[in-house]
């Protein structure tokens, strides 16, 4: 197999997958699909870490950049549809979803994998925005899965503040293909990252400002940044647990991406506005905002939806501090945040159906009444927290320790926003994991498999980076500048 052939079967295999399920009427039959076609869809992306990469070409490309993003997204992708395989199996026998739903979902699934693995190795900025969009709609629509009203409310939140935003990057995108143009011409070369890297320097500094401004906001809206954020929490609070581990897991990374190109498009222009004081402002809000707004949820899953805005708005400061320490870290906690809070949305799963609630009120004692659960979903609450020695401590750590050598002031509040989430986590912790179990108690159908392999790897990494993945970040993070 070659890089090409690699790169051709990560978005070949999803796309084959979705007409396949949209056919297929059998439930059993059909997650098994899912999760086969997202392992193989896994397998082709790592294989693009050893093999020769194929050469750039108009609208597709492998570079030392995306290819973090490219195996993430699929690692993360393949353990929700296997988490995903029992726990919508548990939602047909309990009456909440038909097979017609079912059907839907998985063939949706795909769709969505392959918007996101396409945006990701686009080379094209148009062809990159198509692809967000496509995992959006894909997204909004199994968020309304249930088909309840406040599902179908949250979705239709979604589809709205995720048009408005997909729609003001579409206005960045026509900006910077307008600024590229007197440059490289008209038509595709215009629109070609390699091409638009080599030849920012003599774009027109203004139309790229402005560009910015709506590519930030724009995008920023899909990350999740504080105050284009409405639509989030909803999304995870009413759509299937596995879609809410997808969309705080790989969907936000996927946004923030694009902002990172974009980011690197304006740094190779040395007339433009410097786009690090722009994103270390929203990141910081996010953070300090959300971390307020954890205090008040009564929703477990609306409590971690706040937490994923809280850990983007700290991914986006880091990669606005810039420089080569920031930028590992920054790099570092996108993967930590994707695999710890994947991993919580999988015990969360689980911990709804056997509560049968989503109230925090309502669950007390997991780690009483289902020891394995509850006590992976504590070790999950505590790395995200930012509790030694997981991965996300670390690089939280080193977040915290540039900011203080470049901007003290800024480090202080990003200081007390941390400490302000810490203690809401572990005050809604300390109520859920330990204490006389309450409530309902259904049997426990959905796998913990993927949840403990997602907290070793967590684990792992934060007591011992192995040297190629601290050479490979350090790399990305010489590339952001």
């Amino acid at each position: 197999m070659t890089g090409s052939d690699a790169l051709n079967a990560v978005l070949a295999l999803p796309v084959g997958a979705a007409v396949l399920l949209a056919l297929l009427p059998g439930y059993r039959v059909s997650s098994w699909i899912n999760v086969a076609t997202s392992f193989l869809t896994l397998l082709a992306a790592a294989s693009l870490l050893v093999l020769d990469r194929p050469v750039p070409g108009n609208y597709l490309q492998v570079d030392d950049l995306n290819i973090v993003f490219i195996v993430l997204n699929t690692f993360v992708g393949f353990t929700a549809a296997f988490f995903s395989a029992s726990y919508i199996g548990h939602e047909l026998e309990t009456g909440r979803l038909t097979p017609a739903n079912l059907r839907f979902y998985h063939a949706m699934y795909q769709i969505m994998m392959f918007g996101m693995n396409l945006a990701l190795v686009s080379n094209n900025i148009g062809l990159m925005w198509v692809a967000v969009e496509l995992a959006t709609l894909s997204t909004v629509l199994m968020v309304g899965l249930y088909r309840t009203p406040e599902a179908l409310e949250a979705a239709w939140k979604y589809f709205i503040l995720g048009s408005v935003g997909i729609a003001l990057a579409l206005f960045g995108t026509i900006l910077v293909y307008l600024a590229a143009q007197p440059v490289l011409g008209e038509g595709t070369p215009a629109m070609v990252w390699t091409n638009l890297i080599e030849a920012a320097p003599q774009f027109d500094p203004a139309l790229l400002n402005v560009a910015f401004v709506f590519l930030l906001v724009g995008y920023g809206t899909k990350v999740g940044l504080v105050p284009f954020h409405a639509w989030l929490p909803d999304a995870h609070a009413e759509g299937p647990t596995p879609i809410s581990a997808v969309l705080s897991g790989l969907l936000l990374n996927v946004a923030l991406y694009a902002v990172l190109r974009f980011k690197l498009l304006m740094t190779a222009n040395a007339e433009a506005v410097a786009p690090g004081p722009l994103m270390i402002g929203l990141g910081l809000l996010s953070l300090v905002f959300a971390a307020f707004m954890l205090y008040r949820r009564r929703d477990i899953k609306r409590l971690f939806a706040y937490s994923s805005i809280e850990h983007m708005g700290i991914i986006v400061f880091a990669f606005g501090i810039g420089g080569p320490l920031a930028n590992f870290a920054g790099l570092l906690h996108m993967v930590m945040h994707s695999l710890t809070k994947s991993a919580i949305f999988f015990a969360v799963g689980n911990v709804a159906q056997i509560k049968g609630t989503q109230q925090l009120s309502e669950i007390r004692g997991l780690t009483q009444s289902h020891p394995m659960l509850g006590w992976g979903l504590v070790l999950a609450v505590l790395s995200i927290a930012g509790m030694p020695p997981s991965g996300v401590f670390m690089s939280e750590f080193l977040i915290v320790t540039t900011s203080f050598a470049r901007a003290p002031v800024l480090a202080l509040i990003l200081v007390f926003g941390l400490l302000l989430a810490f203690g809401a986590l572990l005050l809604r912790l300390t109520g859920v994991a330990f204490g006389k179990p309450t409530g309902e108690n259904h049997p426990m159908t959905g796998s913990l498999l993927p949840l403990w392999l997602h907290l070793a790897l967590i684990y792992l990494i934060g007591l011992h980076m192995p040297q190629a993945m601290v050479a490979w970040f350090q790399t990305v993070a010489a590339i952001l500048g």
